[in-house]
């Protein structure tokens, strides 16, 4: 069976609550290996207030959260019973089980979200010396602090005059010395 996204109906308002407990079961349950991501779809919303910029979180869809998993009878049985969860969307009824989303809905979706629902693998380490291909700081090297598979980002750290900047830069915008 291959992993897929689904969409789950909560209660509103308990979108990160369903998440954290979704996350907590999976460990608790050792699900690990059907159940993969919980994600609350959010998009970055900035504001201004008396003349102050101000970076919020808005909820793309209240009242739903999505779900990576491999869909069995022990994972589906999980999330249903998870509390705030209502039930699956596109499931029609209590012994049908729901539908998958397409996977171009899922890259559209993670897409306004600035995701990526398919993180790519990399090869690149915590510690690893990293040499910077392009911008500003072509040709410096520094130390990868931190990596985020999913948004495909390095936290990279480079000796500039004596003193360390931090950077984050594109998976391509470095390359393995």
């Amino acid at each position: 069976m291959e992993k897929s996204w689904y969409v789950v109906h909560t209660y509103s308002g308990y979108e990160n609550k369903v998440k954290a407990n979704l996350e907590k079961r999976v460990d608790t349950m050792a699900m690990q290996d059907k159940i993969f991501r919980v994600v609350v779809p959010e998009e970055e919303e900035t504001e201004t207030k008396n003349g102050k910029k101000k970076v919020t979180k808005r909820k793309v869809f209240p009242g739903y959260v999505l779900v990576e998993m491999i869909m069995t009878d022990d994972s589906w049985y999980v999330v249903r019973n998870t509390p705030g969860v209502t039930g699956f969307v596109g499931s029609s009824g209590s012994g049908s089980k729901p539908t998958e989303l397409l996977p171009e809905e899922v890259t559209s979706l993670f897409k306004k979200m600035g995701m990526d629902a398919y993180p790519i693998e990399t090869e690149f380490e915590i510690n690893e010396v990293v040499k910077v291909r392009e911008g500003a700081f072509a040709n410096f090297t520094g130390v990868i602090k931190d990596i985020d598979m999913i948004k495909h980002k390095l936290k990279v750290h480079v000796n500039m005059f004596g003193r360390e900047t931090k950077l984050e830069l594109d998976f391509s915008h470095v390359e393995k010395i």
